[in-house]
């Protein structure tokens, strides 16, 4: 549990620097003086920078090993949030961003890979769930720590505080768990799997022998990690090729998944719910707090999801979750509707206020429950095993791409009409379901090898 706790912290440092520019985002607008669509370039860089860490991790790792990548990607978390912390002009920041980026999709990566290689096959499941677990952590902690600094600078992110602005502290805090990760990915054991492949069996049994204890067969556990390895050929791209406008139908289904996944808008509220509120007049620290207690909504959710994605399956789960989360978004749109400008200030109060902030919270309670978790779940088993690496990395491009495009529209759309961004979230949360229904089948109970 300690090895993968340790090698979760990457989970945790993806959810942190990812929704930690939620509370600066204002901050920088005022600094810097950007418009919407600047602003939005900002946010939306690490993404990109995301799909370009997480394409190189794997051949890295296979290179210097699990946990030397885990190194590198520390330290890389750890210079970019100092130099999102002290930026001189806004292409700085984003340059800084694009860094952090590259971290957080070598995280993504290498985390998952790392907990599967070493965790007992009897634990691999709860193991393996640590990484969606310390990624929702990550996000409520930044959270948390953007309203600690927005109170301490009396509710204003551009007050200063020790020489620097408010929001610099928010980005500069991601330094510390940065710091951790580094520390724990130097004293955790390599990957076996990787010991063996350089040819360090010894090395190999020992790790094997302190993960799985004195009773393992470690001669049994070395032959089988040898086996693989001779057997193994590493799936390509051109297996994908298929009838379906050039790609295997079942990698389609994986991709429609990740976009869905994405354009509901989840990660609108993880990157800009601070400005989301304070557009509809909310204060800064409020808006931060509102914030917070969504993450909280949000790691509820995922333990729902983990506790009944094994008893009830992956279709009921999607199915609710898509008809949740499109009802909740029509509620918001039809309360942000109702938002107007008194005395040069947006307001929404009374019942539609009310609404709008059930009606977010409810919207991330069936996102966290069902397509958070489930369709990392499907991604990593709904494929035939000769495909399945080359399929899922389609897939999760797919997923970092739909996510950046969502993320660099949104302050531009929700400029122009709020209501109708919304609405159009509700839309895409209807079509999931209707995809769900027709295209995706259940891998409850299914051996992987079954799969295709």
């Amino acid at each position: 549990m300690f090895v993968a706790a340790a090698a979760a912290i990457g989970g945790f440092l993806f959810g942190y620097d990812s929704a930690v520019i939620n509370g600066a985002v204002v901050g920088i607008q005022r600094h810097f003086h950007v418009g919407p669509v600047e602003i939005g370039f900002v946010v939306a860089i690490a993404l990109l920078g995301s799909a370009a860490g997480a394409w190189f991790a794997g051949r890295i790792a296979d290179r210097w090993g699990r946990t030397r990548t885990m190194q590198v990607a520390a330290a890389l978390f750890a210079v970019s949030s100092i130099g999102q912390m002290l930026p001189f002009a806004i292409w700085d920041l984003a340059l800084w961003r694009l860094l952090a980026g590259v971290a957080i999709g070598m995280a993504s990566v290498i985390g998952p890979a790392y907990i599967a290689e070493v965790a007992p096959a009897a634990y691999r499941g709860r193991l393996g769930s640590f990484q969606q677990l310390a990624i929702v952590l990550g996000i409520a902690v930044s959270q948390l720590v953007n309203y600690g600094v927005a109170r301490w600078a009396g509710g204003e992110v551009n007050y200063l505080l020790g020489g620097l602005q408010a929001w610099q502290w928010m980005l500069g805090a991601c330094l510390v768990p940065a710091l951790a990760y580094l520390a724990f990915a130097l004293i955790i054991p390599e990957s076996p799997r990787f010991l063996v492949m350089i040819g360090r069996g010894e090395r190999a049994r020992a790790v094997l022998r302190e993960v799985e204890g004195e009773h393992a067969d470690l001669d049994r556990r070395l032959a089988e990690i040898e086996g693989v390895l001779r057997a193994e050929r590493l799936p390509r791209l051109s297996d994908l090729r298929g009838p379906l406008l050039g790609l295997v139908p079942i990698v389609w289904v994986g991709i429609v998944l990740s976009v869905f996944q994405q354009f509901v808008g989840i990660n609108v509220i993880f990157y800009y719910s601070s400005v989301l509120w304070q557009s509809v007049g909310v204060t800064q620290a409020g808006s931060l707090l509102i914030s917070f207690s969504s993450s909280i909504i949000n790691i509820i959710g995922t333990f729902i999801a983990i506790a009944l994605v094994d008893r009830i399956g992956r279709r009921p789960l999607l199915l609710a979750g898509s008809a949740g989360m499109a009802a909740s978004l029509a509620v918001a749109s039809w309360a942000f509707g109702y938002a107007h400008e008194v005395a040069g200030r947006v307001t929404l109060a009374g019942v539609p206020g009310a609404a709008a902030l059930v009606a977010a919270n409810v919207f991330v309670l069936f996102f966290a429950l069902s397509w958070g978790v489930v369709v990392w779940v499907l991604l990593g088993e709904m494929f035939p095993n000769r495909i399945r690496a080359a399929a899922l990395s389609v897939a999760a491009a797919a997923q970092w791409l739909a996510n950046w495009l969502v993320t660099v529209t949104f302050p531009a759309l929700s400029h122009w009409n709020l209501a109708l961004t919304y609405l159009g979230y509700a839309v895409f949360a209807v079509l999931s379901l209707v995809f769900v229904s027709f295209f995706v089948k259940e891998t409850k109970g299914r051996a992987l090898e079954e799969m295709g």
